[in-house]
């Protein structure tokens, strides 16, 4: 009864060993206690071992995609048994829809979420501190940077604070009440909202807003380890020392709406779109429709159908002037002003309200110069094609205005064969009923379907 009432004390205890040195067995039993620490001891060791964590990054700007990945990475890590979900986050903030649901997942999460910003030198603005704020741990790697949740109204001449106090004190609320159940600090978190404050990784743990700091995973798992966490289903302890790092990819669908759900990405999308839509206007044919409708297909998957119905008008009407442009002669204010309005839509095109989107102004002032650079590039591209063809279709037709011209053949044919000659620098295949020698002067006297037929000029 004594080996199974001190198997609860540590194996280092001095206690525990004195006890063992004083018990009277004979060889064979304190052969078999040996062997029965040792089995226990290998035993810890592979549980230790076969503990895994769930590494889901989130980078780039927050979009759905990222709430549906990890609803499905935290399903991935409850139903195959890991230790905890580790969220790693570099972002600049993003969809607060996006936001709020895995907030939710986390408070409802039957697996331990371990938030973590990383790496060095990255930032989890805005919507990532919101999302750090609500994990049962909150770490950062060095010289990383949390904060600007101040919401922000948009405007492609410039962003500014929002001052409504409906919009922020539901900001305020969702930060506060997750400081408040992870013991964090509720006045610094705060004032991520109402003062747009921001702090590093060292002010972040000196003033109680995260738990720890680690230069990488592996020693923020040999830190965490151990910890008790709260959960909905109850209170586990953390068991991640040595644990080994899976990292969890997203599914094909979940990287593709990703992807087109970046505001950047699907407004660009839009753009090549509609710019590929008026090329194949101006120039059937050539593949532009089937080009513009799946480019704005997949813009307005992005965007949720949640589109600015002022952008839309804005940049039909550009394209309507654009089109006309084209239809007539020369290149005028009408084009300009075409190119210019779908510039300003495509500006407007995302609906960048405080309610929907939450990034830091810095994203807004680099989402507007892209879009600008990008567009004019796109645009001068597909005008530039589309004037080409136009200005080919209007060239008076060439049968009727060869004939009487001359050329100069390469090549030596006999009478009747076909060969290739060169006419206003484009070639044409050739005969002539005499025979052709390389070198003469031929006049171009008629045409046979594809073929030119020509007659030596006699000195």
């Amino acid at each position: 009864m004594l080996a199974l009432r001190r198997q609860s004390r540590r194996r280092n205890d001095p206690q525990w060993v004195v006890e063992i040195s004083h018990l009277r067995v004979g060889k064979p039993a304190l052969f078999l206690s040996l062997l029965f620490f040792i089995l226990v001891a290998l035993s810890g060791s592979v549980v230790s071992a076969d503990s895994r964590v769930l590494q889901v990054p989130i980078t780039g700007t927050i979009t759905v995609a990222h709430a549906d990945a990890f609803a499905d990475a935290l399903e991935i890590a409850y139903r195959d048994g890991y230790s905890a979900v580790l969220l790693v986050l570099s972002t600049p903030g993003g969809s607060v829809d996006a936001m709020l649901r895995i907030i939710e997942a986390i408070d409802n999460s039957p697996v331990p979420v371990v938030a973590y910003v990383s790496p060095a030198g990255a930032t989890a603005w805005s919507a990532g501190t919101y999302i750090l704020m609500a994990s049962h741990v909150a770490a950062m790697a060095p010289n990383t940077v949390i904060g600007s949740c101040q919401p922000i109204s948009y405007s492609p001449l410039g962003s500014a604070p929002v001052e409504d106090d409906k919009t922020i004190n539901a900001l305020v609320a969702v930060m506060l009440t997750h400081a408040e159940s992870r013991n964090r600090n509720q006045t610094l978190a705060e004032a991520f909202v109402r003062n747009n404050t921001n702090v590093d990784d060292l002010e972040a743990y000196e003033y109680g807003v995260i738990e720890y700091r680690a230069e990488s995973i592996a020693r923020l798992l040999e830190e965490i380890d151990g910890m008790p966490v709260n959960l909905t289903t109850g209170t586990v302890t953390l068991d991640t020392s040595g644990a080994s790092v899976v990292v969890y990819s997203m599914r094909p669908r979940e990287a593709i709406l990703n992807a087109i759900s970046d505001p950047t990405v699907s407004s660009i999308l839009f753009l090549v779109g509609l710019f590929a839509l008026i090329y194949g206007f101006s120039a059937p044919g050539y593949g532009g429709e089937i080009l513009g409708g799946i480019a704005i297909l997949l813009a307005l998957i992005g965007m949720g159908f949640d589109v600015n119905v002022v952008s839309v008008v804005m940049m039909v009407a550009g394209a309507i002037l654009l089109i006309y442009e084209l239809a007539t002669p020369g290149f005028g204010i009408l084009g300009i002003s075409g190119m210019v309005i779908l510039m300003f839509g495509t500006l407007f095109l995302v609906p960048f309200t405080p309610e929907k989107w939450a990034v830091s102004g810095d994203w807004y002032s680099t989402f507007t110069t892209l879009i600008i650079v990008v567009g004019i590039c796109i645009a001068a591209f597909f005008l530039f094609a589309a004037m080409k063809i136009v200005q080919v279709r209007r060239r008076p037709p060439v049968i009727g205005g060869m004939i009487g011209d001359i050329v100069i053949p390469r090549d030596n044919a006999k009478p009747g064969e076909v060969i290739f000659v060169l006419y206003k620098g484009e070639y044409w295949q050739a005969k002539s009923a005499s025979g052709i020698v390389a070198g003469n002067k031929y006049r171009i006297s008629g045409k046979e379907g594809a073929v030119l037929v020509l007659e030596e000029l006699r000195q």
